[in-house]
């Protein structure tokens, strides 16, 4: 038999450009969009948490400006002025020292009282004959501003570092513990009921079953617990002479001086740590806790 030969189909030649993207095309890398999606979503829910606040700043400085320029109190400096101050403490090194010793004075004011105050909101949940007379107490003693305890503590310590440190572990204490406490005492007694069935019990109960449970409740503790110290911490450093410098100090030399402008500088420091720790430390804790266990309020923070 004779194979049957095929006859070849001509070859047509295709136009100048076909068969390749369009000019100023290029194909995107699967997932392109999603990723854009991704990072727009970011950047919206970025804009919603900063928008807010960015705006009530640039609105505080508008009415500060207008107030300076209508002349309605002729004490009041302008923010330029202000940040003119700012610049100077910062480069007479007086601001810098006194913001590092600030700073670590209520970090290891906090630490202690976060490592007194979580186990003693513990114990009072745990033990009624604990939780009757001492609950009211911390209540109370929460209540008390932070200038009636920096007499107490010079007194007792002298106008010492050791002074400082009580102050605020007198202000942050009792917020920790009673926060902790309205945490534990918030959990659903079935789900504790239910560990107790699957064996835990005792410490193996608090470790996997309650805290676990009232952890957005502790991190809001903790939270106040800092806002309480890092208060105290001021109203110290400004009433009881310490050996190193702090922020309260820097406070009171303004107010010696006589001058609003370095006592606004002082405060504006003072109030920028607290936003920075506030949104860049305990806001994103919170968030995760709060999205590990699903609640839509962790979206909208």
């Amino acid at each position: 038999m004779h194979a049957v030969e095929t006859p070849a189909r001509p070859v047509t030649a295709l136009p100048d450009g076909a068969g390749r993207p369009a000019s100023g095309r290029t194909h995107e890398p699967p997932g392109g969009g999603s990723r854009r999606g991704r990072t727009g979503a970011r950047v919206r829910r970025l804009a919603a948490r900063v928008g807010p606040g960015c705006s009530a700043v640039l609105l505080v400085v508008g009415v500060w400006q207008l107030v300076h320029l209508l002349g309605l109190s002729p004490v009041l400096p302008a923010p330029a002025a202000v940040l003119r101050d700012l610049s100077d403490a910062w480069s007479a090194g007086t601001l810098g020292p006194g913001l590092l010793h600030s700073l670590g004075r209520c970090l290891a004011g906090f630490a202690a009282s976060a490592a007194v105050g979580v186990p003693l909101g513990l114990l009072l949940h745990r033990f009624r004959f604990v939780r009757v007379p001492l609950a009211p107490a911390l209540s109370a003693f929460q209540s008390l501003p932070a200038a009636v305890l920096v007499p107490i503590a010079v007194i007792c310590l002298g106008t010492s570092q050791a002074a400082v440190y009580l102050v605020v572990l007198l202000g942050a204490v009792p917020s920790v513990a009673t926060g902790v406490l309205t945490a534990l005492d918030q959990v659903p007694p079935l789900l504790v009921r239910a560990g107790r069935t699957m064996g835990a019990t005792g410490a193996a109960g608090v470790r996997h079953v309650l805290l676990p449970a009232a952890m957005p409740g502790v991190v809001a503790a903790l939270r106040q617990g800092w806002a309480f110290g890092w208060r105290a911490l001021m109203t110290a450093e400004l009433m009881a002479s310490t050996p190193l410098p702090g922020l309260g100090q820097v406070l009171d030399a303004g107010r010696r001086s006589g001058r609003l402008g370095p006592v606004l500088a002082a405060a504006l420091v003072i109030l920028a740590v607290g936003v920075v720790v506030e949104t860049g430390v305990f806001g994103p804790v919170q968030r995760r806790v709060l999205r590990a266990r699903g609640l839509p309020a962790a979206q909208e923070r």
